[in-house]
C-alpha cells in the first residue's frame, strides 16, 4: 500500500532521516494535520513520544509547560524521540524532555483567516467572542468585548500565536521587544512553515528533516464546513493587523524566512516539481481510501469512532473510508483519517499498555488489533 522508502530517497542529498522531532502545535493553523504525520511517523518507526500526563488531552496548554504534564517522564527523562501535543512553549522545561540534538520547528498563519478560525472554533470557549455576534462585530471594537481580567479565557481572542510561543500575548507592540522575540524564536526553532502555503511547508519540511514523500503525505483534518466561516469585512482584515499586531509581525517574519529557506534549500521550480508529486501521491491515496472522495460533515460520517471532536459554531469534518479494503490498506487509511484525541489516545494505550485508558472512544479495531 506505502510504497518503498528506498525508491522515495533524493539520490543528490545522501542524509539520515531525523527522528528527535519537537513540533509546537499552535492553534488554528493546520497543525491537526502535522500531528497526523508526525504520529504515523512515530508509530512506523517505533519512536517514543512524549503524551499527556493521566487524562490530559493536551501537554498542559494553556499554562506554560513543566516535564510534569508528559506521562512517565520521571521513567523516560530525555529518551522521546517526538513530541507534538499542545503546549505552551517554555524552552528550559522543553529541553528536559527532548534529546540535545532534537529537531524544533512550528508553523504560523495569517492572522487574519486564524482570528476568523479561532472567532469560529473557540466561540463559546472565550468570553471575549461570546458576547459579540459576529467576528465583525468583535472586530470593529474588541475592548468591549476582550477583558485584561480574562486573560486566560481569551488567549484565543488576541495574539494567540505569539502566546503559543510562550511570550505575553497582551504585550505592547515595541519594535525592540518584537525583535528580542523573534530573535528568540530564531534561536529556539530550526524552521517556522507557514499554513498559508501547506503542500510547500510539507516539502520544505521532507528536504530538512531527510523524510520520504510518503512520510508528509497527509489528508486535511479539523477542517470545518464552509458555511461556517465568517466573511471579514476589508476594514476588519485590517482591524486584525493592528489588534493582533504581535502575530502579524510575527507572520511576516517567518514568510519572510520561509521562502529565503526555501530558496536555499531546492529552489522554486524544484519546489513546484516537488509539490506536485505531492498532490499526486495525495489524490492516488484518497482515490485508495475514500469512498467520498473528499471530507463529509459531522451527520454524514458513517463509522462514529473517526468523529472528530465539535468545537462551538465550526462543524468539523471527517472521512468516510472505502468498504472494500484489505487489511494493511484500512489500517493505513484508517491512520491517515484519524482524529487527533482518537489517534493520541491509541498511541498512549500503546505505549503506556498498563496506564488507565484515556476517556475517549476510538475504533474497536485499535482494542483488538495491535501493532508491533
Amino acid at each position: 500500500f506505502w510504497r518503498s522508502s528506498v525508491e522515495l530517497v533524493n539520490p543528490h542529498l545522501p542524509c539520515r532521516a531525523k527522528t528527535n522531532v519537537m513540533f509546537l502545535k499552535t492553534h488554528k493553523t493546520a497543525s491537526s494535520t502535522i500531528l497526523n504525520i508526525l504520529f504515523r511517523f512515530t508509530e512506523k518507526n517505533n519512536l517514543t513520544i512524549a503524551l499527556p500526563a493521566n487524562q490530559l488531552v493536551h501537554l498542559g496548554y494553556p499554562e506554560t509547560f513543566t516535564t510534569s504534564f508528559v506521562e512517565e517522564f520521571k521513567t523516560i527523562g530525555q529518551n522521546y524521540n517526538i513530541m507534538c501535543n499542545h503546549l505552551r512553549f517554555n524552552r528550559l522545561e522543553v529541553q528536559k524532555v527532548m534529546a540535545e540534538n532534537t529537531f524544533y520547528f512550528s508553523i504560523v498563519r495569517n492572522p487574519v483567516s486564524q482570528l476568523e478560525s479561532s472567532y469560529v472554533y473557540y466561540k463559546d470557549a472565550a468570553p471575549a467572542f461570546r458576547t459579540s455576534k459576529d467576528v465583525n462585530e468583535y472586530l470593529a471594537s474588541p475592548m468591549s468585548y476582550y477583558h485584561k481580567v480574562n486573560y486566560k479565557q481569551n488567549i484565543y481572542a488576541k495574539n494567540n500565536m505569539w502566546f503559543d510561543f510562550g511570550y505575553d500575548n497582551n504585550a505592547e507592540d515595541d519594535e525592540s521587544y518584537i525583535q528580542e522575540v523573534l530573535q528568540e524564536i530564531e534561536q529556539n526553532f530550526h524552521l517556522v512553515l507557514i499554513a498559508d502555503y501547506f503542500d510547500e511547508s510539507m516539502i520544505l519540511l521532507k528536504h530538512t528533516l531527510c523524510w520520504d514523500l510518503d512520510d508528509v503525505i497527509y489528508f486535511k483534518l479539523n477542517s470545518r464546513k464552509e458555511d461556517t466561516v465568517q466573511t471579514l469585512t476589508p476594514e476588519s482584515k485590517e482591524r486584525v493587523k493592528v489588534w493582533c499586531s504581535l502575530d502579524w509581525k510575527l507572520y511576516l517574519h517567518f514568510n519572510q524566512t520561509f521562502w529565503k529557506r526555501i530558496q536555499e534549500a531546492m529552489g522554486l521550480e524544484e519546489l513546484e516539481k516537488e509539490v506536485n508529486l505531492l498532490r499526486a501521491r495525495q489524490k492516488e491515496l484518497m482515490e485508495t481510501c475514500l469512498s467520498d472522495w473528499r471530507p463529509v460533515e459531522k451527520t454524514h460520517i458513517k463509522d462514529k469512532a473517526l468523529m472528530p471532536f465539535q468545537s462551538g459554531a465550526a462543524s468539523i469534518l471527517s472521512y468516510n473510508l472505502n468498504q472494500d479494503l484489505d487489511n494493511k490498506s484500512l489500517r493505513a487509511c484508517q491512520k491517515i483519517v484519524m482524529p487527533e484525541l482518537q489517534y493520541m489516545s491509541y498511541l498512549y494505550a500503546l505505549q503506556h499498555p498498563l496506564k488507565k485508558r484515556k476517556q475517549l472512544g476510538f475504533p474497536l479495531f485499535w482494542n483488538s488489533f495491535q501493532e508491533n
